[in-house]
């Protein structure tokens, strides 16, 4: 068996006006991918909420993302967080995301 480390900070953020509080939780300057899945997140607005309380930062979009991705779709997304260079990822949304 090889020997090896793994740091894994995850924070999730759940409840009643918790977007609000987005803006002090990603660092200052961090380019975001926004990670979300179907279309859920527009219709209930917390799309809206969420851009808006994270209006100081560039947003780069990765949507779509279907219940228990495909490694395709990981992929996929790994590729836009190195072209782009993306400092933080957050995901909003079900499990799945």
């Amino acid at each position: 068996m090889l020997n090896f480390e793994l740091y894994n900070p995850v924070n999730y953020i759940f409840g009643k006006n918790q977007i609000e509080k987005l803006s002090k939780l990603v660092p200052a300057n961090a380019k975001i991918l926004l990670a979300y899945g179907g279309g859920s997140i527009f219709k209930n607005g917390i799309y809206n909420q969420v851009t808006a309380a994270l209006k100081d930062f560039e947003i780069v979009e990765f949507g779509g993302i279907e219940p228990n991705p495909r490694f395709e779709t990981l992929m996929k997304a790994v590729e836009i967080v190195k072209s782009e260079k993306i400092d933080f990822i957050l995901a909003v949304g079900g499990g799945s995301v």
